[in-house]
């Protein structure tokens, strides 16, 4: 069974669980609220014993099929678990259907893994082992549809936002829903039920740490590397979500790089920052970037901004924030990150 409608995890679960599921996407916020819920139908169902399987290149299937074939010590019904951390294998297809063809009523099998891709889904292995499971296919929500998924969320907690509002949030989230939720649950506790006053959320959105954010971008764009770097650290450390602060980064590298080109093409950059909105004394960091940052520069930045977001996003397996911190290292001047002073 496939949903292939945007956000297809916020459905009910099912009444009836059966002996395995499937949930795979790249959205990972999605997919641990579907995992969650087919988790707390297994409960009520009277699975209470949980075992969790990280499935890697040194699992062996052996040890799936030992535990689907042994009873549970502790509970009447158990769910055992698999996440896969990297892509699946016909090993593990033939594995699991050996594990359902022996598979009591005392025990569930739930797998969690990134979005099949179609080498996968267009196998003989896979097409054998879907006719027997339940798969459950998170559709990734996107952009023109966000604002909307964005003011759904803000209703289950009984609040509303007018359409402006919803865009202002899914701009500054860019099309993270982990960032997304954060931002929501934050309006949740700060802002009383009913219609949001605009400039509350505003100011919410853009609190201080986010203008912190930006305090690093500046502090890059002057060359200051330490100064840049620790007010980076510092908003790791405060919890601040990574797609807001690679926001303030990328907006100041987008910035920079009209600028030079500008500059390329003959224009004084100086009369284009009114026209970017970069107000002294804001300019001044700018100006000051492009006598050291060419167009060749801010454009293999710009990418590797992209990258990060990839990152941040889970499609990438890295650390975004030691990623930005190479970034605005280098965009500081130093060919890689300093210790912040």
């Amino acid at each position: 069974m496939i949903d292939e409608r945007p956000g297809a995890a916020s459905r009910a679960p099912r009444r009836e669980l059966p002996p395995l599921t499937w949930i795979d996407g790249d959205e990972p916020l999605l997919v641990i609220e579907a995992a969650d819920r087919l988790r707390a139908a297994a409960r009520a169902a009277g699975f209470e014993q949980r075992d969790v399987f990280s499935v890697d290149r040194s699992f062996r299937i052996d040890t799936l099929l030992a535990e689907t074939a042994s009873l549970s010590l502790f509970a009447t019904r158990r769910l055992i678990e698999l996440r896969l951390v990297v892509r699946p294998t016909r090993e593990l297809g033939e594995g699991l259907e050996q594990a359902l063809a022996h598979l009591g009523d005392d025990t569930r099998l739930l797998v969690c893994s990134p979005r099949l891709e179609r080498a996968v889904t267009d196998t003989a292995w896979f097409g054998a082992l879907e006719r027997h499971i339940a798969r459950e296919a998170i559709t990734p929500v996107g952009v023109a549809q966000l604002p909307a998924w964005i003011g759904a969320r803000l209703a289950a907690q009984q609040q509303q936002a007018d359409p402006e509002t919803l865009r202002l949030i899914a701009d500054r989230v860019e099309g993270n829903l982990l960032a997304a939720h954060q931002e929501i649950r934050k309006l949740g506790l700060l802002l009383p039920p009913g219609r949001l006053d605009p400039d509350a959320v505003r100011g919410s959105v853009l609190d201080a740490a986010r203008y912190d954010a930006f305090g690093m971008a500046q502090a890059m764009l002057a060359g200051e590397a330490a100064r840049s770097l620790r007010a980076l650290e510092g908003l790791r450390a405060e919890g601040q979500a990574a797609p807001l602060v690679l926001w303030a980064l990328a907006d100041a590298i987008r910035n920079l790089l009209r600028l030079a080109q500008a500059r390329d093409a003959g224009r004084n950059p100086a009369t284009l920052t009114r026209e970017l909105r970069l107000f002294p004394p804001r300019d001044r960091a700018y100006l000051a970037a492009l006598r050291r940052l060419d167009s060749a520069i801010l454009s293999e930045a710009l990418h590797e901004a992209a990258r990060i977001d990839r990152i941040v996003k889970g499609v990438i397996a890295a650390d975004p924030w030691q990623a930005m911190a190479a970034l605005v290292a280098r965009l500081a001047g130093v060919s890689a990150p300093v210790a912040p002073a």
